[in-house]
Order: structure tokens, then C-alpha cells, then sequence
């Protein structure tokens, strides 16, 4: 195996500007506006993530949520969790003054709910079963698991913030069948005969 091309390494500002592409291995030269926006969306959507409800009360006690497809997680010692909310979300700003959210995973069958929470306006909670959980969090009903946080830290990055939480209770509530997101659709995990 042949040593990397340092010359085709990041630089401190996060793009590889010097080098030269090699399209037979591969390598081609990053700079700052050589990235389409379109060609970067379509790349990355062959990555399969799962779908989870990040919810929280809001300042009238009523329950704020958000989908997102970039739960993870981050450390064991101590337990902490992350996930990477876009800067324009407008149910971000709530979930972050409530100091707490909980994730919830949700299973293949939970379509519906995901597409509710992931609507625009104010009441998109509205048919979602939930629950208060002890930290009195928003728990949806049927999740397949739910992973209560306190919020640890807020990161920039680019149009996105990495969350980090740090894990106060977890439960896997249901054995089932996670929703998986892959190129713009929704779906459930097949496992390799």
C-alpha cells in the first residue's frame, strides 16, 4: 500500500488545495467552489441513516420536535450522543432553550408520524401519541427507543451545529424494525441472507 499524497491532504481550512487529480485512483483536487451542491446532496444520500424525533417542551409546555437522520453516537465515558440540526430550523431554537431533548428512533412503521413532526407549523404534534418521561421529556409513542439527554455542548459547522448530549436515561421500548432514510425514501432494515 502506498503512502498517502500529503499534498492532497486537508488544509487547516478543510479543503485540499494543492496536488493534482488522479482520476484512475480516484483523487480529485478539492477547493473551496469546485463542490456542487446537487452532486454533493446525491453522493451522500447513498449513505442510509436512521430516522429519529428529537423532542423537547417548549416554553408553554407543549412538546417541539424535529426529524433528523444524523443521530449518533458519540461517546461512552462519559455517555454522550450528537446530532446535526440546520441552522435555519426553526424548532431547533426551542429544543435548545429547554436545556434537555429526548431522541426518539423511530421504528418503519412510524412513516406517519415522521412526516407530521417533520411538517411546518406550529402544531405538529397534533394525533402523535406521546408521553412525559420522569425528565419530563416528550416520549413518542411506539419508538422503538429513547435516549434522554442534557444538553453537553453546541458546535458550529458550516449550515449545520453539532449537539452534543449527554445521556441522562435509555430504553429500547419496542424490538422492531428501525426507519431507515436512503436516496429521498423511507424504509426498514433487510438483513443479508
Amino acid at each position: 500500500m502506498r503512502p498517502p499524497d500529503r499534498s492532497l491532504l486537508p488544509s487547516s481550512r478543510g479543503f485540499a488545495m494543492t496536488g493534482s487529480d488522479d482520476p484512475a485512483a480516484g483523487i480529485f483536487r478539492v477547493t473551496p467552489s469546485s463542490i456542487d451542491p446537487t452532486l454533493f446532496r446525491q453522493v451522500l444520500a447513498s449513505y442510509p441513516t436512521g430516522v429519529s424525533v428529537i423532542t423537547a417542551l417548549g416554553p408553554d409546555d407543549k412538546p417541539v420536535g424535529m426529524v433528523v437522520g444524523t443521530f449518533t453516537s458519540v461517546s461512552l465515558d462519559p455517555p454522550l450522543v450528537g446530532f446535526l440540526p440546520d441552522k435555519k430550523s426553526s424548532s431547533w431554537p426551542q429544543i435548545e432553550a429547554a436545556g434537555r431533548f429526548c431522541v426518539n428512533v423511530l421504528a418503519s412503521d412510524q412513516q406517519e408520524i415522521c412526516r407530521r413532526v417533520s411538517a411546518k407549523g406550529p402544531d405538529k404534534f397534533a394525533g402523535v401519541g406521546y408521553d412525559l418521561s420522569r425528565h419530563n421529556l416528550p416520549v413518542i409513542a411506539g419508538a422503538i427507543a429513547r435516549i434522554e439527554c442534557a444538553l453537553h455542548a453546541v458546535v458550529e459547522a458550516g449550515d449545520h451545529w453539532i449537539v452534543l448530549g449527554h445521556v441522562l436515561g435509555l430504553e429500547v421500548t419496542r424490538d422492531d424494525d428501525p426507519m431507515l432514510f436512503h436516496r429521498g425514501r423511507y424504509g426498514g432494515f433487510a438483513e443479508l441472507a
